[in-house]
């Protein structure tokens, strides 16, 4: 008896350890403001869902304060989910984002730097496709002029920028000779991330291989970037990757 009163009492201890560093590590995050720029809603034609999902519930977590913000412009085009075809529908962007924020979501345009210490952008062909051109014209794609801007004014103050998925490519594109990862080159978990990181390199950027679960960071231009489901991987994988991508924004917020 005194042996299982003394392994219970020593298995509460390391819990309220952990449980310990948990809330000191998030306390030191408190009162950080992050606005999430959105690029519609689904993974085919706006932004990836789960990947938005789990941004918001990391930076709930971590205690941050959350504004959500899209361009208001027509997506490039519409795609019927449950066929994977495209449809003769026209949708905008800002509106599609509201079903993911629930309403509480600005135009772009409104997004003011100085109101916030970070901003993080989630993936889906919506980054692809909306907020730059990469989808059809790859590493001569145009960003568009608020999403550049955006990313621009967040650099210039010093301030982290996060990207998953294929949303690193937007950095790519606006900060030559930065780093970033989309995942693991020649790997079949990572189908997509060997082309891709071609195209990055050929930027003049340089891509760092990450598996899922890590986020990498570019330490001169604040940059964290994670592959989420540019890996096909389980959910709770991409989940963790997503989750040390918002904790390295929020440490260097």
């Amino acid at each position: 008896m005194f042996t299982l009163l003394h392994h219970c009492s020593r298995n509460l201890l390391t819990l309220r350890t952990v449980q310990a560093v948990n809330k000191s590590y998030y306390s030191t995050q408190m009162g950080k403001r992050v606005a999430v720029v959105l690029a519609g809603c689904g993974v085919f034609d706006g932004s990836e869902i789960h990947e938005a999902s789990a941004i918001l519930v990391h930076l709930s977590r971590g205690g941050a304060s959350v504004n959500i913000f899209a361009p208001n412009i027509d997506q490039m085009h519409v795609v019927d989910h449950l066929k994977g075809e495209p449809s003769q529908e026209k949708r905008n962007v800002l509106v599609e984002s509201a079903r993911l924020a629930r309403g509480n979501i600005q135009n772009l345009s409104k997004l003011s730097v100085s109101d916030h210490d970070a901003v993080i952008f989630p993936g889906g062909f919506g980054a692809a496709k909306n907020l730059c051109t990469w989808a059809v014209q790859g590493k001569d794609c145009s960003v568009n002029d608020e999403v550049k801007a955006t990313l621009q004014a967040f650099h210039s103050a010093g301030k982290p920028i996060g990207l998953c998925c294929i949303s690193p490519v937007l950095a790519a594109k606006v900060f030559p000779g930065c780093e970033v990862t989309v995942g693991v080159e020649k790997d079949d978990k990572y189908p997509d991330t060997a082309d891709t990181a071609a195209a990055i390199n050929q930027l003049g950027c340089k891509h760092v291989c990450k598996s899922v679960s890590q986020s990498h960071v570019d330490e001169k231009n604040k940059l964290v970037t994670t592959c989420a489901f540019m890996c096909k991987a389980p959910i709770h994988e991409v989940f963790d990757g997503i989750g040390s991508m918002v904790q390295d924004v929020l440490k260097l917020a």
